[in-house]
């Protein structure tokens, strides 16, 4: 796939934004500081961003507190015609934010292209689900009192975002917000900022008043310190690594905050000896490859039951043999380059150490030819659990095969790990689906599926993973909270 869009033109469009976004005003940073935006694929200089501080941070946040008093009384309806019109411009723009996204985070354009139709997705759902924040009217033990239960909006939001899908991940953020009639504060990654900057964009074409959404770009200990502390915030939204979400979480206890935690993950997947191997091959290239391996809910852990073992592995690794890897511009390309080169040497760390520790390198394990951030698709048999890649997330594009007995054994090493955002498994025998569908701890379970977010489903995951939920019917309730009114003298 082929874009003509440049990084020129879509800049002469409007869409790639060089400031922050502040009670309806685009502005520099205070001091004038600012940091370079490189494409990772080729080190290129894409453009600058503010480097904003406390100051600037907390204006985005008081510019929110007011925008919030008008923009909470709005009805759904109208709420729901502004989220309507903005998930159109995105649809009818999708080739330049899609080229945008590939040139800021190096993606292949066909895998950017989906991830800004999921964004739109998600823009629409929650423009409908605006309509049903519904109330309830309780059953009273008194004669002369009426108990009602009602949903508001809890109030300032601040959305804090990763870099590996910045555009779809503030969707299921920005989207729900504004439905439930709050105002927010966007905090994207200065990895790939430009993303997170479109939601300003995106809210003045639509038509959403000044001061509603507020983007700023900065250190993400200064800025999120202060998302996370300010007293005015009543809710933080914060995708990223559990080491931060932890930080956030207690930092956020001072002023009693509402979370939404979506953290890290070790994916498992099991492979059972009665699977369909065709299916559970093509499904885990998906799984593992896509993003270059860099999605919170890849793949991480494959475990093949020992009668498939081998058979798994070779096919496997023949598929895994024919990507195509290069410049997501590039015709055909399945993997691009790795964010940065601190994630390649992660990447490099974990395969060395697998190597040390008995594992058989089948394909793959080492730098790309292309480049210092392009790694070589890679997998790894006769993986064991004392090795990096059983306990930490690789984050990059390594398959790790472990063999297994029996469905018990299975069962415990997915697991044996702190983290339980996503989980695959693949069988043809119903009793066994719902039997290892229950004991699988993790928040999202695909049974012969392998990429299975969607806007319809809820987003979330158990122990480490995080707390909340995102998309779905649920998604909005992180975004509301209950008030009871006891109405008597009737």
């Amino acid at each position: 796939m082929t874009t003509t869009h440049t990084l020129e033109s879509i800049k002469t469009a409007g869409w790639l934004k060089e400031a922050n976004l502040i009670g309806g005003r685009w502005v520099q940073a205070d001091d004038g500081s600012s940091f370079d935006v490189e494409n990772p694929a080729n080190e290129a200089r894409i453009g600058v961003i503010p480097w904003v501080g406390v100051a600037e941070t907390r204006r985005a946040i008081d510019a929110a507190q007011a925008a919030f008093v008008d923009w909470s009384m709005t009805t759904a309806a109208e709420r729901a015609e502004k989220l309507h019109r903005m998930a159109a411009i995105v649809r009818d723009n999708i080739d330049a934010l899609a080229a945008m996204l590939t040139l800021e985070q190096g993606k292949p354009l066909a895998e950017a292209r989906n991830e800004i139709k999921l964004g739109a997705d998600y823009i629409q759902w929650f423009a409908e689900e605006a309509r049903r924040i519904n109330g309830e009217i309780v059953p009273s033990p008194w004669k002369d009192r009426q108990i009602l239960v009602t949903r508001e909006p809890v109030g300032v939001v601040a959305a804090i975002s990763p870099w590996n899908f910045p555009f779809s991940m503030l969707s299921r953020k920005v989207a729900p917000a504004l439905a439930a009639g709050c105002t927010i504060v966007i905090k994207p990654s200065e990895f790939t900022p430009y993303c997170g900057l479109l939601y300003g964009v995106l809210a003045e074409l639509a038509g959403i008043p000044a001061g509603v959404v507020n983007v700023v770009t900065g250190d993400g200990a200064v800025v999120g310190g202060e998302l996370s502390r300010n007293p005015l915030v009543r809710k933080l939204t914060f995708t990223g690594s559990t080491r931060v979400g932890k930080l956030l979480y207690k930092q956020s206890a001072e002023t009693m905050k509402k979370l939404s935690l979506e953290l890290g993950g070790n994916a498992p997947t099991i492979i059972f000896d009665d699977a369909d191997l065709d299916l559970a091959v093509q499904n885990a290239i998906g799984s593992k490859f896509r993003n270059s391996g860099q999605t919170c809910v890849c793949t991480n852990r494959f475990y093949v039951q020992d009668g498939i073992y081998d058979e798994f592995a070779r096919r496997f690794t023949e598929r895994v043999r024919q990507l195509k890897v290069g410049n997501g511009f590039d015709e055909g390309v399945e993997q691009g380059p790795l964010i940065n080169l601190a994630a390649v040497k992660k990447v490099e760390s974990h395969v060395e150490d697998a190597r040390r520790k008995g594992g058989q390198v089948l394909l793959g394990g080492k730098r790309h030819a292309l480049g210092a951030t392009f790694y070589e698709p890679t997998v790894i048999a006769d993986a064991t659990p004392d090795m990096l890649i059983a306990s930490e997330e690789t984050f990059g594009p390594v398959a790790a095969l472990f063999r297994f007995k029996d469905e018990q054994e299975a069962i415990d090493a997915a697991n044996a790990t702190e983290f339980g955002l996503a989980a695959y498994f693949y069988t043809r025998d119903l009793a066994r689906t719902f039997r290892v569908g229950r004991a699988i701890q993790s928040g999202m379970v695909g049974v012969n599926a392998g990429v299975i977010t969607t806007a319809e489903a809820p987003f979330g995951g158990v122990k480490d993973s995080g707390i909340g939920r995102e998309g779905s019917t649920h998604g909005i309730e992180e975004y509301l909270s209950l008030k009871y009114l006891a109405v008597g003298g009737l």
